[in-house]
């Protein structure tokens, strides 16, 4: 147990509860998805799949040192700030999934009748989710104490992030064109205004 964090059993229950919440919001966003045949689906997105969740699983994977009195400071404050970033994040997924309808997937592909959605909070950043995904990486590897894990789950994560967003744009641009071009400039990636 030498050079683990330790945590407390009330940021383990809220990393639970929250990683309930999202696993829920993802199962009524794809059960609200309507199968289309039309459109282009872009394979290569899978990629990403694969690369983003070998840089979360870096983050779950390991032992975890439960030694913080769990009525104590510190792990009231480990639970604070881990369900503070459950909440964002859950927050996020719903309302972008929900904003999205039925243009929400798991792999890259538009519709025959896909609509470019600026809205919500694709008014403030073009890939919330991924942003939402972010904060539950945070969020476990502070409930876990798997902090050095980001060292190389992030860069994972970011890796397979770019291989899908690269593919999500491209089926884009080529069905908005100019269209997704001006909202592209308008609209960040992740972080409203800086990146």
């Amino acid at each position: 147990m030498m050079g683990l964090a330790p945590v407390g059993l009330p940021g383990l229950a809220a990393l639970a509860a929250g990683g309930l919440a999202f696993f829920l919001a993802l199962i009524v966003a794809r059960s609200r998805r309507e199968r289309e045949s039309g459109g282009k689906r872009s394979s290569r997105s899978i990629a990403g799949i694969v690369v983003q969740g070998l840089g979360m699983a870096l983050v779950f994977i390991g032992p975890v040192s439960v030694r913080l009195d769990p009525l104590g400071a510190v792990a009231a404050g480990e639970a604070a700030v881990v369900t503070l970033l459950m909440a964002a994040s859950v927050t996020l997924f719903v309302w972008s999934s929900r904003t999205m309808g039925r243009n929400w997937s798991l792999v890259a592909r538009t519709r025959s009748d896909h609509e470019l959605v600026t809205t919500g909070p694709f008014a403030h950043v073009r890939h919330p989710i991924y942003v939402a995904m972010a904060l539950t990486m945070l969020a476990t590897s502070i409930a876990l104490g798997h902090e050095r894990a980001l060292l190389i789950g992030v860069p994972l994560f970011a890796i397979g992030t770019w291989l899908r967003i690269s593919e999500e744009e491209r089926l884009l641009r080529a069905m908005f064109g100019d269209e997704y071009g001006a909202y592209a400039a308008r609209v960040r990636r992740f972080v409203p205004g800086v990146f």
